[in-house]
């Protein structure tokens, strides 16, 4: 297992996964229960997470996504929903409209990290038709997709990107 802080530094967006490797049961189970660990509101857990393992699905996610081809060639697909009423019975408008979104997008980023202690390789995905994902996978009418992380073993690794520099990102008042 690596440090927390290595696990940042090695993680990248991959877009290019192993088509002959499955995600191990074990690994997934590990990185729901680190995002099901994530602080939230309340400790509500105002979200869902939906597995889309189901090439088929995958594959429809992929067209809903700008045709981003590497959420259907990764074995598992994480959609990251809201579900803004749990939220809304304890705090009102800003539970809704904020407090899980937040919650849902800490559980994600919480299941990014976890993939890679787990050495595998992910993708953020937020650009989506969120109501046909929703009508894809039939969910819910309470839940929102705000965020799918595709996942799997990584076929390349990409060159790190240039970061902004800490000095242009942080105030100290």
């Amino acid at each position: 297992m690596q440090d927390l802080f290595a696990t940042i530094r090695n993680r990248h967006s991959v877009r290019k996964f192993q088509s002959d490797m499955p995600v191990e049961k074990e690994k997934l189970h590990a990185i729901l229960e680190a995002a099901c660990a994530a602080p939230s509101a309340g400790d509500l857990q105002a979200y869902k997470i939906i597995v889309v393992e189901s090439e088929s699905k995958r594959s429809e996610l992929c067209g809903l996504a700008n045709n981003q081809t590497f959420i259907g060639e990764a074995p598992i697909c994480l959609v990251f929903c809201t579900d803004a009423s749990r939220s809304e019975l304890e705090f009102g408008e800003r539970g809704k409209d904020l407090y899980t979104v937040q919650d849902t997008t800490i559980a994600a980023a919480y299941a990014q990290l976890a993939v890679v202690a787990a050495g595998l390789g992910s993708t953020w995905i937020g650009y989506f038709n969120s109501a046909k994902i929703a009508e894809t996978l039939s969910l819910e009418k309470n839940l929102e997709p705000v965020a799918i992380l595709s996942v799997g073993y990584a076929a390349e690794l990409p060159e790190p990107t240039p970061r902004r520099h800490l000095d242009s990102m942080v105030e100290y008042c």
